[in-house]
C-alpha cells in the first residue's frame, strides 16, 4: 500500500482528496494536516510514502514545510497542490525537491496515477507539462550558468545525452528510441546522473540543464 499524507488548509479539499484516493486498492490516506507545521509533525508520526500538499497555507506554507520534510533522513516524496500551474511558487517547489505538482482540478484518475508514479520514484510531471514549465522560464536570464555547466561536466558523454533528452521532456521510452538503447539502460543512466548531480528527480535535472543554457 502507498501511504499518503494529505495537507491543505481547507477541510473540504482534504475530504475530497481522501474520497478520491481511498477507494483505490493500493493507496491509503494515513493522515491529514491543515498547515505546513502540522504536516511536518504528521509526517514524522505516520511515515507516509507520498505527501500531497497545498502551496499556500497559514502558519507554515507548503514551501517551508517542503524544505523541512526534505531534511529528514527518510524524506517522503512530495507533490505540491496549487491553483496555478506555472507560477513562481511551483518553480521554487520543484527546485527544493518536490517531485512535481498538481492542479486542484486534476481528475481523480490522474491524481491516483500521479501518486503511484511518485511513489515509484519518478517525477509525476508528464513530458508535455515538463516542457511547458521549462518553456515558461526559457526567456529568463539563467542564474549561475557557469556553476550549472560545471556540475554537468561530471557526466559521461552518454549520460549527458540522456540528461539532455530528459531536459527536452522525453520519457524513458522516447529516449531509448532516440538513442538506440533499452528503457532499462536509460533508467540506469538517469539514476546515475541524478546521484552524480545530487538531485532528487528529473524535473530538477531539466531545470539544471536550462540554467546551464544547454537546452
Amino acid at each position: 500500500m502507498i501511504r499518503v499524507l494529505v495537507v491543505d488548509d481547507e477541510a473540504l479539499v482534504r475530504t475530497g482528496l481522501r474520497m478520491i484516493l481511498e477507494p483505490t486498492d493500493d493507496i491509503e490516506v494515513v493522515a491529514e494536516a491543515g498547515d505546513g507545521r502540522e504536516a511536518v509533525t504528521a509526517a514524522a508520526r505516520h511515515r507516509p510514502d507520498v505527501v500531497l500538499m497545498d502551496v499556500r497555507m497559514p502558519e507554515m506554507d507548503g514551501l517551508t514545510a517542503l524544505r523541512e520534510l526534505r531534511r529528514s533522513p527518510d524524506a517522503p516524496k512530495v507533490i505540491m497542490l496549487t491553483t496555478f500551474d506555472l507560477d513562481d511558487y511551483v518553480h521554487s517547489a520543484l527546485r527544493n525537491g518536490a517531485c512535481g505538482f498538481l492542479l486542484k482540478d486534476t481528475s481523480p484518475r490522474d491524481l491516483a496515477h500521479a501518486v503511484r508514479t511518485v511513489a515509484e520514484g519518478s517525477a509525476m510531471l508528464t513530458p508535455k507539462v515538463t516542457k511547458r514549465l521549462l518553456d515558461t522560464f526559457a526567456g529568463l536570464e539563467p542564474e549561475g550558468a557557469a556553476e550549472a555547466r560545471l556540475r554537468l561536466s561530471v557526466l559521461t558523454g552518454r549520460e549527458g545525452e540522456v540528461v539532455g533528452a530528459v531536459a527536452r521532456g522525453l520519457s524513458n521510452a522516447e529516449i531509448g528510441r532516440e538513442l538506440a538503447m533499452s528503457e532499462g539502460t536509460v533508467k540506469a543512466h538517469v539514476s546515475r546522473a541524478l546521484a552524480k548531480l545530487g538531485l532528487s528527480n528529473r524535473v530538477q535535472m531539466a531545470l539544471l540543464v536550462r540554467d546551464a543554457g544547454q537546452r
